[in-house]
């Protein structure tokens, strides 16, 4: 959704009549997440993705027939592996999208609300009846508890409070899928299928320490969708200038930082300072926290000894095993911005559980199917 959203915006406020379709589940292996989005507008003009392939040609043409009034509705497309590369998937599987309009202003200022928020980056969700006892495209928006009730209705009080409960749950953690309910809410039951969308921040990368090395994993953060933050305690060094692709540029003692922002389980922390005064009391406040992954720049010698510090300052051996250091999958790495790709790619191993060998070497899926989604 992002990445149209600009585009998703312009049709709202310009009052221009759109179909929006949307990849809710993924059976097998497909180029695109539950989330992804394309839209279709009056003048036929086409922007996102669902499949990057020919699987667009039909979607438009169900967007073309929502658009004039079919109403809402849930397309499956199953491909077999030999015919999966003609038609936009990399492998054989199913993708279900569902399709429906904002063809009226009332429904483009509804999506336009929520359009808001994402472009804030304020966390919202969006629940949408696909299938069952309730009506297709019924759809119910939910903030945060405490930052408002949600609007719009699924068609029972009963499930508009089990969808939000649940979604405001899944929003907490940035996951985003299908929701199974009785008609009236009722959970271990499967009468209405609810495909719930988040729309969460993005993750923040916290980088420590404003060498050559942090410029390049600043970079790369960046290209992932990170919101990176670099922090040293050096004022020569902490500077916009030398980090110009960070949304922030700290200075500050690193532990006194951290322990002052918030961090959660999206989080990663790349701790690249190589001082024992800088590392010690900082990695010992981010073992603190629920951090995704807190990766530590050093060599052997030097983890060995930032391990016996740790352990003098009280750290115990359950919490330093959620150390990744020395930082980085072994790829040879010897420049800056190949040491970056390193640490992005334990990152990356860490969110999805991949294996860090390669695919060449293995056998079945190449999508890793757990892990959270909708995080953009």
């Amino acid at each position: 959704m992002r990445d149209i959203l600009p585009d998703l915006r312009a049709r709202c406020s310009d009052g221009i009549p759109f179909a929006l379709a949307t990849v809710v589940a993924v059976h097998g292996s497909a180029p695109r997440d539950p989330g992804a989005v394309l839209a279709v507008d009056a003048a036929g003009t086409v922007v996102g993705s669902v499949s990057g392939g020919c699987v667009e040609g039909d979607v438009y043409e169900v967007a073309r027939e929502v658009l004039a009034g079919a109403g809402p509705r849930v397309v499956a497309y199953g491909i077999s592996d030999d015919e999966a590369f003609g038609v936009g998937l990399t492998c054989g599987g199913t993708i279900e999208i569902l399709v429906r309009a904002y063809a009226t202003a009332a429904e483009r200022e509804d999506l336009a609300a929520v359009l808001d928020l994402i472009a804030a980056d304020l966390p919202v969700a969006e629940a949408t009846v696909l299938s069952g006892a309730a009506e297709t495209g019924a759809r119910l928006v939910v903030r945060p508890s405490g930052a408002g009730p949600a609007t719009g209705t699924l068609g029972s009080e009963g499930l508009d409070a089990a969808v939000t409960d649940d979604a405001r749950g899944l929003l907490a953690q940035g996951h985003t899928g299908i929701q199974w309910y009785g008609a009236h809410g009722q959970r271990r039951m499967q009468e209405v299928a609810v495909f719930v969308r988040t729309y969460a921040p993005p993750p923040r990368m916290l980088v420590f320490g404003a060498i050559d090395h942090a410029a390049a994993t600043a970079r790369i953060g960046s290209f992932l969708g990170y919101r990176v933050t670099v922090c040293d305690a050096r004022p020569a060094f902490a500077t916009r200038e030398r980090f110009p692709v960070a949304d922030e540029v700290v200075c500050a003692w690193p532990h006194d930082y951290l322990e002052a922002t918030e961090v959660d389980a999206r989080t990663v922390i790349c701790v690249l300072t190589h001082d024992p005064k800088f590392d010690v009391p900082l990695l010992a406040a981010a073992l603190r926290t629920p951090a995704a992954y807190i990766g530590v720049m050093g060599s052997r010698r030097t983890h060995r000894d930032r391990l016996a510090r740790l352990r003098a300052a009280g750290v115990d051996e359950a919490h330093l095993a959620r150390l990744a250091s020395p930082v980085g999958l072994d790829l040879g790495a010897r420049t800056p911005e190949e040491t970056a790709v390193s640490i992005a790619a334990e990152i990356i191993q860490h969110r999805w559980g991949g294996t860090g060998r390669p695919l060449g070497e293995l056998s079945g899926t190449i999508h890793h199917p757990g892990g959270p989604t909708g995080t953009r």
